[in-house]
């Protein structure tokens, strides 16, 4: 499973640009893995948009996760589901969604990524590291740190994006700590060129 660089979208923080248009600027700027993370639009939204891009990512190999809905990633095809702690077990997740599905999970301690790979997770999101002003998140969640990413890598096989606060400045350290990727939002999302800001983000990873 290739993580590297993972994008996370969010039509609020696209400064007016669609989230298809800004996943059409970071494919063609060499992204791995697209998240649709769409908090405020509804369930039928959420869904337009997945089969609005999944086309997109399919053509260029890129995996296509679905942030929480189970059912969203079901009928959008997508190639799985991320989690985090109020959304369904992992278990059920990929029950629903079948054996091929990928089901990741957001963690923040040692702890809970051991919880995650007993659980049956492929991949972690661990944070967030950095401040960020893109999710919100418990104090007990914030800020976590490179050495709790060096932790985590330690206690766990799982491959993990390290998310939060993540830009191009400070990717490499996060690689360099331990992760196997970076996922950002604003990072591609609020660029003026996201397809610009996605390869120089790719570069940087891919040399970390």
């Amino acid at each position: 499973m290739k993580l590297g660089t993972y994008l996370v979208t969010g039509a609020t923080l696209s400064r007016g640009r669609s989230t298809q248009t800004v996943v059409e600027a970071a494919i063609d700027g060499g992204v791995d893995v697209v998240q649709i993370r769409e908090k405020h639009r509804s369930e039928r939204e959420q869904l337009s948009v997945a089969r609005a891009v999944r086309p997109l990512t399919a053509a260029a190999d890129v995996m296509l996760i679905i942030n929480d809905r189970v059912d969203v990633a079901r009928a959008a095809d997508a190639d799985g589901v991320h989690l985090g702690d109020d959304d369904l077990p992992i278990a059920v997740a990929r029950d629903q969604l079948g054996p091929e599905a990928i089901v990741g999970r957001s963690v923040s301690t040692v702890e809970g990524a051991r919880e995650a790979e007993t659980a049956g997770a492929d991949y972690l999101g661990v944070g967030a590291i950095y401040a960020t002003g893109s999710k919100d998140v418990d104090d007990d969640e914030s800020e976590i740190g490179l050495e709790r990413v060096r932790a985590i890598d330690d206690a766990v096989d799982l491959p993990f994006v390290g998310i939060g606060g993540v830009t191009a400045a400070n990717a490499a350290d996060v690689v360099a700590a331990g992760a196997d990727g970076v996922a950002v939002i604003s990072a591609i999302t609020r660029a003026d060129d996201p397809e610009a800001a996605t390869r120089r983000l790719a570069d940087i990873v891919k040399t970390a």
